[in-house]
């Protein structure tokens, strides 16, 4: 009797083990497969990151490119304005107007002033800005 009950605690210990080694080899299966996908999925990652890093260095020299470009709008912006806003202050200013010079040198008659191209002026001025906007 004994004897019997041990048989049947083996057989089902060895049904046990059994079950649990189709499980771990199924398991096993499973993990060979999940680490394949992780594998493809970290070569995509690198190759991502590749991109990535391109791409952000062409957007950093684009950048900088971009502020220098608006840099130098915003200055002729400046200049253009300062010309145009003015009434010959900035033309007048380039003359010189020193009593002592005028004794020592006898001046010639002072040129004729040009008109400024208002209008003109105007319309390059809208131009300009309205790249500004569009850069800033």
């Amino acid at each position: 009797l004994k004897h019997d009950d041990l048989t049947e605690d083996i057989e089902t210990m060895d049904t046990r083990i059994d079950a649990a080694a189709s499980r771990a080899a199924t398991i096993k299966e499973e993990i060979k497969k999940l680490e394949a996908e992780l594998s493809a999925i970290a070569k995509e990652q690198a190759g991502l990151d590749g991109i990535r890093t391109e791409t952000h260095a062409d957007y950093e020299k684009e950048k900088a490119d971009l502020k220098e470009a608006l840099h130098g709008v915003r200055q002729a912006l400046d200049v253009l304005r300062e010309y145009y806003g003015s009434s010959g202050g900035a033309a007048a200013a380039m003359l010189q107007k020193d009593s002592s010079f005028d004794a020592f040198v006898q001046q010639p008659a002072p040129p004729q002033k040009h008109s400024k191209a208002t209008n003109a002026g105007n319309s390059v001025i809208g131009f300009l800005e309205k790249i500004e906007s569009e850069f800033a």
